[in-house]
């Protein structure tokens, strides 16, 4: 740690006190590292309480000139809670629930506030925030807007841009500013809308001190379907038939056999994979549920669906572990991945690209192929009903050949997506991962002036580039 940053520590102490700033190295190490597997370093990790903490802090990082990293749970896969000197800002004890009206359909909340938690509250209405990453039970508002979330309900309720009605957000300046964005109505016009431009900014613009979330009420009733196909063109077939009925999915996931097969051993379930599995929940009234598993039931068998179950209700699907199976995905790929290479240290990317929902059985194919290509093995699963899949290989991090093979795969599967008509990132983020994927979807394209505006807009907000600097787009000079 230079001068400068003992400067900007000592600062920090003096203004928020000790016990928010922690400077022991091995105490911030635990803070410097991701679900992805990737790590990096800091100088101390400070723990705002309030926006007027978070304030103190981005003023202080602004005179000192010392880069800061945001930090929800740390559950992201591209690299971009990943710090590389500077300061780790943890929002983990910024944790109210501030207001909940069902007659706004609004709930205000702090950024360290987990979605599992939120909803457990919600739940007390009769409502829920519909955003659900794998990573729920663990995942805070602040790092779902910060990664533009998404997950499970996906298919019919999109992600986190959908959700986030206005924001309050703390800026690296002198004073340390608390900008208010967008509103606490459901409509709302002010000029460029810079709520949805925060959302999925990943910490380089400034940090989210508190949240006006849109909050919808629970489905009365949802009806659970599952199956097995031998082909992914089967599961394709089958959620044509239900959106071509007229019907949108609460949530429609796919899980290769190998990831299914793993997940459901892991979890002690009675469920016995034989095939690719598809599970689709619809929402329906109490009184037309028996009529919905019906229906739900023929269209799986008619797709050629093997053993199928069906779940008349939220709970006899989660008694059954039709959710958890799916929820497991990245936990069998590690599993996976650790028995292949007979070692528990095993490096996994998992990717996140979207497609068309019709293209997905030739995407699958063309990244099971260049995956074989380089003699790697690669399990899939995602959200089908979206087009958004999570390819991942796994590697001995130790190897150097196996990270080039991976890392060669891994922007190869960006370019086949691109070329599908999708994008490379549907939920996880750029971070450092897909930096260069960006810059290739741009091009590919004919929009590279996009990056320009991009640096511009994160110059204005950010002039001194000390938000989680080197990540989604460099600031340059």
């Amino acid at each position: 740690m230079g001068e400068s940053a003992k400067r900007a520590v000592e600062s920090l102490v003096r203004t928020l006190g000790r016990g928010k700033v922690v400077s022991d190295p091995e105490i911030v190490s635990l803070y410097s590292r991701e679900a992805s597997g990737l790590m990096g370093e800091a100088w101390a990790v400070v723990f705002p309480e309030d926006a007027g903490d978070v304030g103190a802090v981005l003023s202080i990082a602004y005179r000192h000139e010392v880069p800061v990293y945001p930090q929800g749970s740390a559950t992201s896969l591209s690299g971009s809670s990943v710090p590389s000197g500077g300061i780790i800002v943890s929002l983990d004890r910024m944790r109210r629930i501030r207001e909940v009206s069902i007659l706004d359909s609004l709930a205000v909340v702090e950024p360290g506030l987990r979605l599992g938690d939120l909803n457990m509250e919600l739940s007390r209405h009769g409502y829920m925030f519909p955003v659900d990453p794998g990573s729920v039970s663990v995942a805070t508002v602040g790092g779902a807007i910060n990664s533009g979330a998404g997950g499970m309900r996906g298919a019919k309720y999109g992600t986190m841009r959908d959700w986030v009605l206005g924001l309050k957000l703390a800026v690296p300046d002198a004073e340390g500013s608390i900008l208010e964005i967008g509103c606490r109505t459901l409509k709302c016009r002010q000029g460029y809308d810079l709520t949805r431009l925060v959302v999925g900014s990943e910490g380089t613009l400034g940090i989210v001190v508190e949240a006006n979330l849109r909050i919808t009420p629970m489905p009365e009733a949802v009806v659970y379907g599952l199956g097995f196909y031998k082909s992914l063109e089967g599961v394709v077939d089958a959620l044509k038939a239900i959106k071509e009925a007229g019907v949108q999915p609460l949530i429609a996931e796919f899980m290769d056999q190998e990831s299914a097969t793993i997940s459901s051993r892991r979890l002690g379930s009675p469920i016995r994979p034989e095939g690719h599995l598809f599970l689709v929940g619809v929402d329906a009234n109490r009184e037309a549920s028996q009529r919905m598993a019906s229906w739900i039931r023929s269209v799986l068998e008619s797709s050629g669906a093997a053993k199928v179950t069906i779940a008349g209700s939220q709970a006899e699907a989660e008694s059954l572990g039709l959710l958890e199976v799916r929820r497991g995905f990245f936990a069998a790929s590690i599993e996976a991945f650790r028995r292949r290479l007979g070692r528990r240290d095993v490096m996994v990317y998992i990717e996140d690209i979207a497609v068309p929902p019709s293209r997905i059985p030739e995407v699958y194919e063309q990244i099971t192929s260049e995956a074989r290509k380089r003699g790697l093995h690669v399990v899939v699963g995602g959200h089908i009903g979206d087009g958004n899949l999570h390819p991942t290989v796994g590697f001995n991090p130790e190897d150097p050949r196996s990270r080039s093979m991976v890392e060669e795969w891994y922007s190869k599967v960006m370019e086949i997506a691109v070329k599908s008509g999708g994008t490379i990132s549907a939920e996880h983020g750029i971070g450092v991962l897909k930096k260069k994927g960006l810059q290739m979807e741009l091009e590919a394209r004919g929009s590279r002036k996009l990056a320009e505006i991009m640096t511009a807009i994160k110059r204005a907000f950010d002039p001194k580039g000390l938000m989680n600097p080197s990540k989604v787009i460099e600031l340059g000079t």
